[in-house]
C-alpha cells in the first residue's frame, strides 16, 4: 500500500521520515547523517556526549569520534533554540522558518536535548524518539538507528517506534562470487579478475573476457606447494603485479595468510626484487582496536598480537640459529634478519594512519574485524608500486557491531568487484589437518 504523503509545519510534502542515530553508527561511519537522502536526521544530545567522551583516543574510534563531531559542527543551523519537553511531548518548539541544518540532498540534521537526562545513554536515544513521535513537527514514521542488538530490540519492544541497523555499507556481494569457475560456467559478468578451470587447463580472466592460460603447479619458496585449485590461483594472483589489490576470504586453515606472507617475501628477497618490504597489519581487537597499556616498546606492544603471524613464519623458516652473547646461548630465530633488514615489517592499525606506503607488498590479516572505512584507509595508504592483500573470514568477526555484511572485508570485494586490478577467491577448503577442516565443517 502506497504511504500517503505528509505535511510538516515547513510546508513540505513527501514520504520523508524521522531517524534517530545511535552513537556506534556515527563511529562506523562518520559520514552516515549524509545518507538518508532528503529524511530528517536526529541526533540526541547524549550522542554528542558519548563521542566528547570518546575523541581523546588515538585510535580508531577516536578518530572516528572526532570526524563526527567535526562534521557535525560545520553544519549551520543545527541546534534547535527553544526546544522544551512537558508530559512526553515537544512544547516551545521553535516555528522559525527552517528546523536543523537543511542538507545538500533536501534532508536536515537537528541535534535535540534530552527528555530525560537522568537514564542511560540507551535510553535517553530512545526516549527522544518516542517523544519526537507524539510530535506533528517531525515527519513519520520515527525510526531509530543502532548497530546494538538490545538496543533495536528495546526500541522495538515500545510498540510505537521501529528500528533498524545500519545498512548503508552492507553487502552481499561477497558470497555470490569469488569461486574458481569450472568448464560451460558463466564468466559472472564482472570486470575484476578470475579463474576458470577447463579439464586440466587453468585460465585466468580478465575484464569482460580477456583470458591467458596459467601455469599450473607453481612451487613458492621452494617448499609450498599448493594443496587445492583455489590455492593455484592465490599464488597467481599474488605473484601478478598487475592485480594491485586481492581478497582472499575463506575458514581458519586454508592458507591465506601463509601463501601471502610467502609471496610477498618472495618478491621482496629476490634479486631484483619488486617491493621493498612486506608489511602485515593486523586489528588489535581485543583492546577496542588500541594496543592499551601493555608494557615495552612499540614492538613488544604489537608483537603481543602478531602470533598468528609467527606461526607462519616459523613454518617458512623453520631452522633456527643458535649463538653466544654474554656467555647466554640465544636461540636467533631464521626470519628475525628479515625483520633487523627491514625487509618485514609488522604493524598494527592503531599506526597505518597519516602514512604513504610506496613499492611495499601489504598484508591485511583478519581483515573481517575492520570497518569499512579502516579498509579505505588502508588502501589510499599505498604508494605507487605498492600491493594489498586482504586476508580474513566473514564467519569470524570478533568486532563488535560488525557482522558479515558491513565489515571491511566484504565491503572491498563488493566496491572492486568490477575493477580489473582487483582479485577475489574464495578458499572452499581448509589444509591446515583433517581435523581443522572437520572441525570448520561441523561446529
Amino acid at each position: 500500500m502506497e504511504r500517503k504523503s505528509k505535511t510538516n509545519h515547513l510546508g513540505e510534502k513527501g514520504n520523508i521520515k524521522t531517524f534517530v542515530l545511535d552513537t556506534n553508527v556515527l563511529i562506523h561511519d562518520p559520514e552516515s547523517i549524509f545518507a538518508f537522502e532528503d529524511n530528517y536526521v536526529v541526533i540526541p544530545i547524549v550522542v554528542i556526549e558519548e563521542l566528547d567522551g570518546l575523541k581523546k583516543g588515538m585510535n580508531a574510534v577516536g578518530v572516528s569520534a572526532r570526524k563526527a563531531l567535526k562534521i557535525i559542527d560545520s553544519l549551520k543551523d543545527i541546534i534547535v533554540p527553544g526546544v522544551a519537553f512537558g508530559k512526553g511531548k515537544i512544547i516551545g518548539f521553535s516555528k522559525s522558518a527552517h528546523v536543523g541544518a537543511k542538507l545538500d540532498n533536501g534532508g536536515r540534521v537537528i541535534i535535540l536535548p534530552s527528555p530525560c537526562p537522568q537514564q542511560s545513554p540507551d535510553n535517553q536515544i530512545i526516549e527522544t524518539a518516542l517523544t519526537i513521535c507524539s510530535s506533528a513537527d517531525f515527519p513519520a514514521p520515527v525510526i531509530v538507528v543502532s548497530k546494538d542488538v538490545a538496543v533495536r530490540i528495546k526500541t522495538n519492544a515500545t510498540g510505537l517506534i521501529a528500528a533498524q541497523d545500519y545498512t548503508h555499507d552492507q553487502t552481499s556481494v561477497h558470497q555470490q562470487y569469488g569461486k574458481v569457475l569450472h568448464e560451460g560456467d558463466y564468466a559472472n559478468g564482472i570486470l575484476s579478475t578470475r579463474y576458470i578451470l577447463q579439464g586440466e587447463d587453468l585460465f585466468c580472466i580478465t575484464g569482460q573476457n580477456n583470458k591467458y592460460q596459467v601455469g599450473r603447479g607453481r612451487v613458492l619458496f621452494d617448499k609450498i606447494k599448493p594443496q587445492n585449485i583455489e590455492q593455484e590461483c592465490a599464488i597467481h594472483a599474488l605473484k601478478r603485479p598487475e592485480i594491485d589489490i586481492i581478497a582472499l576470504e575463506g575458514a581458519p586453515g586454508c592458507g591465506k595468510t601463509l601463501l601471502s606472507l610467502a609471496a610477498g617475501l618472495a618478491q621482496v628477497t629476490k634479486e631484483d626484487p619488486l617491493y621493498d618490504q612486506v608489511i602485515v597489519i593486523r586489528p588489535i581487537v581485543p583492546a577496542g582496536n588500541d594496543i592499551g597499556y601493555v608494557p615495552g616498546s612499540k614492538e613488544e606492544k604489537i608483537s603481543v598480537w602478531m602470533d598468528a603471524i609467527y606461526d607462519n613464519l616459523e613454518f617458512l623458516f623453520k631452522s633456527k640459529r643458535d649463538f653466544k652473547k654474554d656467555n647466554k646461548h640465544i636461540s636467533y630465530k631464521p626470519y628475525q634478519y628479515l625483520i633487523d633488514l627491514g625487509l618485514l615489517y609488522l604493524e598494527a592499525m592503531t599506526y597505518i594512519r597519516g602514512r604513504s606506503i610506496p613499492r611495499r607488498f601489504i598484508i591485511v590479516d583478519d581483515s573481517q574485524n575492520i570497518r569499512p572505512i579502516d579498509a579505505k584507509t588502508l588502501i589510499t595508504r599505498c604508494g605507487m608500486g605498492s600491493k594489498i592483500v586482504f586476508c580474513g573470514d566473514v564467519r569470524q568477526i570478533d568486532t563488535p557491531f560488525l557482522d558479515s555484511t558491513s565489515n571491511g572485508l566484504s565491503h572491498v570485494i563488493a566496491r572492486f568487484i568490477n575493477e580489473p586490478n582487483f582479485c577475489y577467491i574464495k578458499f572452499m577448503h581448509s589444509v591446515r589437518s583433517p581435523l581443522a577442516e572437520q572441525a570448520a565443517r561441523l561446529l
